[in-house]
């Protein structure tokens, strides 16, 4: 009989909140009357741009490098990333001692290449539009003996990511749904396996890129479905297709997958700025632009939405919201 046990148990996100606990910060929830105004429901925000490296993947990246052998930290660590599980990797290696060499995009905005270096890590750029970085970490990776830390394709890191959704229920209670930007799917994966746990009746929604929505065409077809790279503003959600891992947990406990367009996302930035002055990254504001742009059907009466990251540098984001 096949297996059916899943990659990632509702108990390995209570370990990884262990593990991570006083070293990633408990992100705070916002709330707003006019925002709930607007949708038509109660909303609560989990801030992750205000968690360290300014995104949700410090949780992931440090629960699966702390989890190495001595000899292996010895050796070091490799990742391929857009921009935030860099940082995340680069700073989880720092923390316990390590290095850290980055495969990232020669486009990667140029806020999240200095702060990945910043951390200490060594860069090495590829063309996300002609190489293939997983191929270019696992061949850097075996060359140097270094511990590959994908950034979503790793039960560690998946369970790390659903942190966030435990620390949000446990802060609010009761939600009716979740809201939850979707990349490669990690953030997700661990997010309904959390909320599922927990709460068995909760809906799970991701929150797409209009250019880019190879899970939601996975979850129709019912099989991994790739799109061309996308080209979104939305950069840590450019993803073609989804985990192999992630896939096989998101297929079961994700119910829905709506879209946002490159617009919308601006909106979201610019209302989480002007009204809730706070700062929001394209790919971080979807979830939130979901909301706003009334792609959330049926609307359920509280509702958590995890905005994921707010590694955006100033030009960048005057750029964004100007028009």
């Amino acid at each position: 009989m096949p297996d059916t046990t899943p990659p990632v148990t509702l108990q390995d996100v209570r370990d990884a909140a262990e593990r991570i606990k006083g070293v990633a910060h408990r992100t705070p929830v916002l709330r707003s009357r006019t925002l709930d105004a607007l949708v038509g429901a109660e909303v609560f925000l989990k801030c992750e741009n205000l968690q360290r490296i300014g995104a949700f993947k410090f949780r992931g990246a440090y629960n699966a490098v702390s989890r190495l052998s001595a000899e292996q930290l010895a050796r070091g660590v490799a990742a391929y990333s857009s921009g935030n599980h860099a940082q995340a990797v680069a700073l989880a290696a720092r923390e316990l001692g390590t290095t850290a060499v980055i495969v990232m995009p020669e486009d990667t905005p140029r806020a999240k290449l200095e702060a990945t270096a910043g951390y200490g890590a060594e860069i090495v750029t590829y063309d996300r539009y002609t190489g293939d970085r997983v191929a270019i970490g696992e061949a850097l990776a075996a060359e140097r003996g270094l511990a590959l830390v994908p950034p979503y394709e790793h039960p560690h890191v998946i369970a790390g990511q659903g942190t966030a959704a435990l620390e949000l229920l446990e802060e609010v209670g009761e939600l009716d749904a979740l809201v939850v930007p979707v990349g490669g799917g990690g953030l997700i994966a661990g997010s309904a396996t959390a909320a599922k746990g927990l709460l068995p009746g909760i809906r799970i929604v991701g929150v797409e890129p209009e250019a880019g929505d190879d899970t939601r065409r996975s979850l129709q077809a019912g099989r991994r479905v790739s799109v061309p790279v996308p080209r979104t503003i939305a950069d840590g959600q450019a993803a073609d297709i989804p985990g192999e891992l992630t896939f096989s947990v998101n297929r079961r406990l994700v119910d829905d997958i709506c879209l946002v367009s490159d617009d919308q996302i601006r909106d979201a930035m610019r209302f989480a700025f002007e009204r809730m002055k706070t700062v929001v990254e394209p790919s971080g504001a979807s979830g939130l632009a979901a909301l706003l742009a009334h792609r959330v059907e049926p609307l359920p009466r509280r509702i958590g939405v995890v905005l994921s990251g707010g590694n955006v540098g100033a030009e960048r984001f005057a750029e964004l919201v100007a028009g």
